[in-house]
């Protein structure tokens, strides 16, 4: 969710994937009490993203809407001199470098160096003599500038998100050379219009380009932050990702803390204090995300009450699961639940009948939950015959990876005791065969496929919020008494940004 989870304007947007904030934003004086889960970006990922900085001046630069500038002066012999630029387009943008510094529960700075751009557009000018002679004129005219920028991005508070703020910037000019109609050596004409335009032209470059970066820093900000909100949604399901305390800026690293609450049918769990500390996480790698025990476990009471804690297999998946093993026993047991049905005319139906309890160890996440296994045999135009019916009590550590773009859910130790067991081939209970077999089949094909089932369904869901374009290292998930982390480094994909400012701008 955090993300994965763009550029160093676009290091804040990138933070505010989990960057949300309580309307009011005004917190308590317990910096972490509340907060289920924190996004912490170190300064190796603001340098990488600060690579992407180009892209985003470009589009500023590109997209700045620079108005007519109209000026008027009296000059000796000429008289009064009007003039007015217009048409003003930028050509031919290139940067030097860009730097990025973290100030200390301050701004995010970023120093942009060496902005060259050649603008160009149309010059109208007049004049009336000291004999009221009027003359009036019209030339082409470029702009050679070479500009380096200061952005120092502030986190403000906007209604029920933090945004960033980059109104605080500063253009500084080492060449603005005017040129009329290719005319490269200097004349009276280019030294009269240069020696009291270039000032006015100064400001109206500031002014335009400034604002337009802020606009592009609140575009993408606004695009993260629905990317954020239908990333950690599902139907009924959403996680309240609002700010539990102010976004930390450090010298080496930028954090925020979220509540992590799971909401369902506007019905919300409740957290009021948490085991977090700054200390859990290092800063070693790019991007962590530390999740609390409750926020997991809320998830899966919320996935329970939304009915989705259920399988159903059939064919060649119910086939694998019962023939895992080839041995005489098994195929008795088969032929006695089955009655001799082909697998493609039963079903098996798995579901978990009670919440799942949830516990994050050093070893795993321990899931415990009373579970039922049902299996019928599909007849034509009648009621399915059960053939089959138990209720299991299962005890699970699961260890979770993230390798090629996929959630894989390793179950390390199992256990099942069987609470209930109804069987038309064995109506008395009292063939431990059949219960041994099933229990074994549950312990060696039945926990492995469903939770490798769970992986898939939440790879599909992720991938569906754009995970996979993503270039994600060396992921770790690393659990905890009490949460889990995950830390990684990401490469960042360009064509990303690209498209979102070739559409967007």
């Amino acid at each position: 969710m955090c993300w994965a989870g763009r550029m160093m304007l676009g290091t804040l947007s990138i933070l505010l994937v989990l960057v949300q904030a309580a309307a009011a934003c005004e917190f308590g004086p317990f910096p972490y009490r509340g907060t289920g889960i924190v996004c912490r970006m170190t300064k190796p990922a603001a340098l990488l993203l600060n690579q992407e900085t180009a892209q985003v001046i470009q589009a500023a630069f590109r997209n700045a809407k620079f108005p007519n500038i109209t000026g008027e002066r009296s000059m000796r012999l000429l008289g009064r001199v009007a003039y007015g630029l217009s048409n003003i387009q930028v050509n031919d943008l290139s940067i030097e470098r860009s730097e990025v510094e973290l100030k200390e529960d301050d701004a995010i700075h970023i120093s942009i160096k060496n902005v060259t751009a050649l603008f160009k557009g149309s010059l109208t000018y007049g004049y009336a003599g000291a004999w009221f002679l009027q003359l009036f004129h019209s030339v082409d005219f470029e702009i050679e500038s070479s500009i380096d920028l200061q952005l120092n991005i502030n986190l403000m508070c906007q209604k029920d998100q933090v945004a960033p703020d980059a109104s605080d910037c500063y253009l500084t000019f080492h060449k603005l050379t005017l040129h009329l109609q290719g005319d490269k050596q200097p004349g009276w004409l280019k030294q009269l219009f240069t020696d009291f335009i270039s000032f006015t032209l100064k400001l109206v470059l500031k002014r335009e380009v400034c604002k337009e970066i802020n606009t592009v820093a609140q575009t993408l900000t606004n695009f993260i932050t629905d990317f954020a909100a239908s990333f950690v949604r599902d139907k009924n399901i959403i996680v309240d990702i609002s700010l539990a305390s102010d976004p930390v800026i450090k010298a080496r690293y930028i954090e925020s803390h979220h509540k992590g609450l799971v909401v369902y049918k506007n019905n919300s769990s409740m957290l009021s204090d948490s085991v977090f500390s700054p200390s859990l996480l290092t800063e070693s790698r790019m991007l962590y995300l530390w999740l609390s025990e409750h926020s997991i476990s809320s998830l899966a009471a919320a996935a329970f009450l939304d009915g989705q804690l259920m399988l159903n297999l059939r064919g060649e998946k119910l086939q694998e699961l019962f023939e895992r093993e080839d041995t005489e026993v098994q195929r008795k047991a088969v032929q006695r639940i089955f009655q001799g049905t082909s697998y493609n005319d039963s079903v098996a139906k798995v579901w978990s009948l009670t919440q799942p309890q949830i516990s994050l160890q050093p070893e795993g996440t321990v899931v415990r939950s009373l579970v039922a296994v049902e299996v019928s045999i599909l007849l034509a135009g009648e009621e399915p015959l059960v053939t089959l019916y138990m209720e299991k009590e299962i005890r699970v550590t699961i260890q979770a990876t993230y390798a090629e773009k996929k959630l894989i859910l390793q179950p390390v130790d199992s256990s099942v005791v069987i609470k209930v067991f109804k069987c038309t081939a064995d109506p008395s209970g009292e063939d431990p065969s059949i219960q041994t077999f099933l229990q074994n089949m549950v312990l060696v094909a039945g926990i492995p496929e469903a939770t490798s089932g769970i992986g898939s369904a939440l790879t599909s869901l992720m991938n569906s919020r754009g995970l996979d374009l993503f270039d994600i290292i060396n992921p770790e998930i690393i659990t905890r008494k009490g949460y889990v982390i995950v830390q990684l480094d990401f490469g960042f994909p360009s064509h990303l940004l690209l498209n979102f400012l070739e559409k967007s701008l």
